[in-house]
């Protein structure tokens, strides 16, 4: 039976998690806040996904080592801008033969990595065991087991399929792939395009001008992807545009609700104080257009938000 460590109770987190346990999958959760780990134990997380039961095969810990004993895949579900922090503190603990599966959607402030970089880097875990998950994936509608489809992407097609494998539940389609580099861009820079959809949105335009928003948003992620070495066909799939539109359009979508409250003239404080949470597209948009000056790429609506 496989046997899977989920680091990070979110809302995302623990409807992956989920997936994998409709899967067949054994899952252990780590949470730092042991509240949300005794909600887990019984059942559900309603801090995150509110309503809603868990599967049986979740348990959940406050212990870094003890979720990740006997784990044959290691999810990592934390805040982008935290990740170095985390694996810093409990890194060591993380198996030496296991797949790293990140679903992370972010560029890391100040050194421009990507969040498979710093795994490799913090961790010292060798790129080819480290997966990436991304896709057209809202949390509340996984959680309550709508149809969707994702791209697992690693160098190494062994683990790819380890991981698409543990996941692969009958509402959950998993499409192996080889592209981390595109497909770590695409489900970063589409956060960003999402918070100027939402901007406009809230400042009254139409769909024409959120349209062109996402597809002017398209072609700076492809420039920037493919400049960096990633795999054009990658952002016409289910990592590129598919999650692109999704996160760009749907009431659902953190980035979005959060460009619709700044376009609505609420200050970034201000949306956090409302939503109680900061969507990624907030913090990635300095990292991400830092990283497309370095790679001498022109990405003109994230340099707009990224002055916000």
């Amino acid at each position: 039976m496989t046997r899977a460590a989920v680091y990070g109770t979110g809302s995302w987190g623990t409807a992956y998690a989920a997936v994998l346990a409709d899967a067949g999958t054994h899952v252990t959760m780590w949470g730092r806040r042991q509240g949300v780990v005794d909600q887990i134990n019984g059942g559900a997380n309603e801090d995150y996904l509110p309503g809603l039961r868990l599967p049986d095969r979740i348990r959940a810990t406050a212990d870094p080592g003890e979720a990740a004993q006997d784990a044959d895949i290691v999810v990592l579900a934390v805040p982008s801008q935290t990740l170095r922090a985390n694996l810093e503190t409990w890194g060591q603990v993380l198996p030496r033969t296991a797949s790293i599966v990140s679903l992370m959607k972010g560029v890391e402030l100040g050194t421009t990595k990507r969040m498979s970089e710093v795994i490799h880097e913090v961790a010292d875990v060798e790129p080819s065991r480290i997966v990436v998950v991304s896709g057209p994936n809202l949390a509340r509608e996984i959680a309550v087991k709508q149809p969707a489809a994702s791209v697992v992407a690693c160098v190494d097609a062994g683990h790819a399929e380890q991981v698409a494998a543990a996941c692969a539940a009958p509402y959950f389609r998993p499409y192996t792939g080889h592209d981390v580099v595109g497909t770590e861009i695409a489900g970063a820079t589409k956060n960003v395009i999402a918070l100027s959809v939402g901007m406009a949105d809230g400042l009254g335009m139409g769909d024409n001008a959120k349209a062109s928003l996402i597809t002017r948003g398209l072609a700076e992620t492809m420039r920037l992807g493919i400049g960096l070495g990633g795999d054009p066909r990658t952002f016409s799939g289910l990592a590129g545009v598919g999650d692109l539109i999704a996160t760009c359009m749907s009431p659902l979508s953190r980035n979005n609700t959060f460009g619709r409250h700044l376009g609505q003239g609420m200050s970034v404080d201000e949306v956090v104080a409302v939503t109680k949470q900061t969507a990624e597209g907030v913090k990635s948009c300095t990292s991400l257009f830092d990283l497309a000056v370095k790679t001498g790429v022109d990405v003109p609506i994230i340099e707009q938000v990224n002055l916000m």
